[in-house]
């Protein structure tokens, strides 16, 4: 029953979201650096609509699925967080 989770659309897409969030930072780490900027880029706003665009899909998982199979999509919820909480590691360690 959980693999079958992951092909829902509203339990993939958050975690392909933070995928994107992380490749948007090491790509901008790459090719600017890490060292602080005066005014926030275009990887900025990007990373920060990945972020924030997880949360109403997520919500909808957790309305949708979580009373119809409490373990399954809580295992989908643990997945989701550890995937947000990887993209928004390098951010706030690096301080960006």
């Amino acid at each position: 029953m959980i693999l079958s989770m992951f092909k829902i659309p509203s339990a993939w897409v958050p975690l392909a979201m933070s995928v994107a969030a992380l490749a948007v930072v090491a790509g901008h780490s790459v090719v600017s650096g890490v060292a602080p900027e005066t005014d926030e880029g275009a990887a900025a706003h990007a990373w920060q609509l990945l972020i924030a665009g997880q949360m109403p899909v997520i919500g909808w998982f957790l309305l949708r699925w979580f009373p119809k199979g409490r373990a399954a999509a809580a295992t989908v919820l643990a997945a989701q967080v550890f995937a947000l909480v990887v993209a928004v590691a390098p951010v706030a360690l690096l301080g960006l």
